[in-house]
Formats: C-alpha cells, sequence, structure tokens
C-alpha cells in the first residue's frame, strides 16, 4: 500500500495526534541514531557499533519501535550487521509500558517498566525462544532524554549462562 489512509507519524505535532497515554513517551518519537560500545563474557572483547533507533505511533496507545545496529571498526567504518530488531511499546495509565520487542535471531521478549521524567526503564517479563535461538533468560533497558535532541541507551542481559550484566551503552542524536 502505497498510501495507506493511518499512516505512522514520528512527531508529536504531526497527524495523527498522539493518544493521550503516550504523553510520557512523545520526546522519544523519531528517528535517532548514533554509536555505542559493548561486552559480553561470551564474545571476543569489546567492540563499537553504530545503532538507528525510530519511534513512530498512529493515533493509537503504542508506540511502534524498530532499530538496526551494526559492528564498526577502529576508523568507525561499518563491518556486518548486528543486532536488529522491532516490535510495540503498549502505553498503559500512569506511565506504565508493556513492550513487545522481536529479534531475526529468533529471539522475542516481553518487558515491563516504566516511563516517567524522561527515562523508560524495562525489564524482562518474558522471553520466548525459537528452538535454535540462543538462551537468553532476561534483559533490561533503560531510554533516558538526556535533551530534546539526545538518546542515552543502556542495556544489560543475561544469556548463555551468564548473570545479568552491562551488554550495551549508546548515545544517539535525533536525526529529523
Amino acid at each position: 500500500m502505497s498510501n495507506p489512509p493511518y499512516p505512522d507519524t514520528h512527531r508529536p505535532d504531526e497527524k495523527p495526534a498522539p493518544h493521550p497515554l503516550l504523553a510520557p513517551v512523545l520526546g522519544l518519537l523519531g528517528h535517532w541514531h548514533g554509536r555505542g560500545e559493548g561486552e559480553y563474557p561470551t564474545l571476543d572483547g569489546d567492540f563499537a557499533y553504530a545503532q538507528d533507533v525510530t519511534f513512530s505511533h498512529d493515533g493509537r496507545p503504542f508506540l511502534h519501535y524498530e532499530a538496526r545496529a551494526w559492528i564498526l571498526d577502529a576508523d568507525g567504518t561499518p563491518l556486518r550487521p548486528a543486532a536488529r530488531e522491532s516490535g510495540w511499546w503498549r502505553l498503559q495509565l500512569d506511565g506504565r509500558v508493556e513492550a513487545l520487542i522481536t529479534q531475526p535471531t529468533g529471539i522475542a521478549e516481553i518487558l515491563v517498566g516504566r516511563a516517567t521524567d524522561g527515562t523508560v526503564e524495562l525489564a524482562t517479563h518474558e522471553v520466548a525462544l525459537a528452538p535454535t535461538a540462543k538462551k537468553v533468560t532476561a534483559s533490561s533497558r533503560r531510554y533516558t532524554l538526556t535533551d530534546d535532541s539526545t538518546l542515552t541507551f543502556d542495556h544489560e542481559l543475561e544469556a548463555v549462562g551468564q548473570p545479568l550484566q552491562h551488554h550495551l551503552s549508546a548515545r544517539l542524536r535525533r536525526r529529523d
């Protein structure tokens, strides 16, 4: 469909108007891009990555979320694709958030948390794995708006027999 009758929007001042329950996360709407660093005991050393994140809505009380990342070499040149995920953040009363996030590696997470004062904190409620997916048992994510044009991201992971610990952090800038 080239021109859907109910398009997604990336800004709170575009039509359709955002649902009132989106008020705590309106600052996230838009396209974000930046760089980060990652580590995990089962990986060969630390790594640098770039990331694009998009939050949009269609007037209902949820955000559409998409993220993709790629590994960078020491000069900042992209080496290969890394993580990719998409999903939905369902907003509830009082800033409660239920997030459904899927990855092409066979991992589907349901996270729950809150959106308050420019910060969204999410933690695992359930993880579903495809039969050949890496064993992920829990994660937590924090998205923080430090100003209108900067979003920081921190991700902890519990996987492949390792305890919950730091995995990723990034600093993203608004692109639109």
